[in-house]
C-alpha cells in the first residue's frame, strides 16, 4: 500500500477530527480513508488515534506525525509538480489563520484577489484572536499583527499599521473634546483586552513618549467591538487603523490627537522554521506582500 495515500488519510483525518470529514475531503469513502489510516498504525506499530463512536483523537505519536507529515506532503507535491509538464498552475489546500477583525477586514479580501490567479487553490481561513499552534493544527501560513517573537517561526514582514484614537461626534459634543492624551483620565475609555496594555495608550508627540492610564465602563476582546462603541457614542478607543472601515472618512468618527502619532505595530506572515516551504505558500506570502503595500493598510 502507497505510504503516502496512508499518510494523506492520517493528516485529512486528523485535522478534520473524524473519517467522515477526512473521506470527503479526499473524495474517497469511510471504509477506505479508515482502512489506510489503521494501515499506516500496523506499519508503524503505533496507535495515531484515540477513536470514539463520534471523533477521534491525536495520540502523543499522531502529535508527533501530525507536525512532520503536512510538510512531507506538500514537498512531495511541489516536487511532482515542479517535474510535471502538465502542471500549469497552484493547486491543493492552503489553511490559513489571522486574528479576527484583521481577518474579516484585509485577509479574506486578499485571499479572494489572490484565489483569482489561483483558481486550483482552495482556501481553508480559520480566524481566531488566540495563536495557532500551526505545527499541531496544520496551519501553512499565519498572518499576525502587533509583535511576536516566537523562535520556532519565520517571518516575513508585510508592513506596519497606526493605532488611532476616536470618538463619535456625539460623544464629543456631550463629554467635551479631550485636547491631549494627559486629559483622557477624565474620560469614559473603551479598552481593547486584546491589546498588551488594555489600559496603557502609549503616544509619540515631538520625539516625546506621552502615557495615558485609560479607564471605563466597557471593556471588549474585539477591535472591531470597539470601534462600534465608539460609533455609538458610548466612549473613546483606541483602535488599528485598519479596523476603523472608512468610520473617519464618512464622519461617523473623528480622530483625536493629531499631533500625536499613535503605537505601530507590524504586519506578518509566519511560518514554521526548519521546513521547505511549499510553492503555494510563497506564492501566498509574495502575493501578500504586493498587496498589503498596494492596499495601504
Amino acid at each position: 500500500m502507497d505510504i503516502f495515500d496512508q499518510l494523506r488519510a492520517f493528516v485529512a483525518t486528523a485535522q478534520s477530527g473524524s473519517f467522515t470529514g477526512a473521506a470527503a475531503q479526499l473524495g474517497m469513502s469511510n471504509r477506505l480513508t479508515s482502512k489506510y489510516v489503521a494501515e499506516l498504525e500496523q506499519r508503524l506499530g503505533v496507535r495515531l488515534f484515540q477513536r470514539t463512536t463520534r471523533k477521534v483523537g491525536l495520540t502523543p505519536a499522531g502529535s508527533d506525525l501530525l507536525s512532520r507529515a503536512p510538510a512531507l506532503l506538500d514537498d512531495l507535491d511541489e516536487l511532482l509538480a515542479d517535474i510535471s509538464d502538465s502542471s500549469k498552475g497552484l493547486s491543493g489546500v492552503l489553511r490559513i489563520s489571522a486574528p479576527i477583525t484583521f481577518g474579516e477586514v484585509y485577509i479574506a479580501g486578499m485571499l479572494a484577489r489572490f484565489s483569482e490567479l489561483h483558481p486550483g487553490i482552495t482556501i481553508d481561513l480559520r480566524l481566531s484572536d488566540a495563536f495557532s499552534d500551526l505545527a499541531a493544527e496544520g496551519i501553512d501560513l499565519a498572518f499576525r499583527i502587533g509583535r511576536f517573537d516566537i523562535a520556532s517561526l519565520k517571518v516575513r514582514r508585510l508592513g506596519t499599521f497606526q493605532s488611532l484614537p476616536v470618538a463619535s461626534p456625539a460623544y464629543v459634543a456631550r463629554a467635551g473634546l479631550p485636547e491631549t492624551p494627559n486629559d483622557l483620565s477624565e474620560h469614559s475609555c473603551i479598552v481593547d483586552t486584546n491589546r498588551r496594555n488594555p489600559r496603557r495608550w502609549v503616544f509619540d508627540h515631538n520625539d516625546a513618549q506621552v502615557v495615558a492610564q485609560v479607564e471605563g465602563r466597557f471593556h471588549v476582546n474585539s477591535a472591531s467591538a470597539a470601534v462600534d462603541l465608539a460609533r455609538r457614542g458610548l466612549g473613546i478607543a483606541y483602535v488599528p487603523s485598519f479596523a476603523l472601515r472608512g468610520a473617519l472618512d464618512c464622519g461617523e468618527l473623528v480622530r483625536l490627537f493629531e499631533s500625536h502619532t499613535g503605537e505601530r505595530g507590524d504586519v506578518a506572515a509566519v511560518y514554521l522554521e526548519g521546513r521547505t516551504l511549499p510553492r503555494k505558500v510563497r506564492a501566498l506570502i509574495d502575493f501578500a506582500v504586493v498587496d498589503f503595500g498596494n492596499a495601504g493598510a
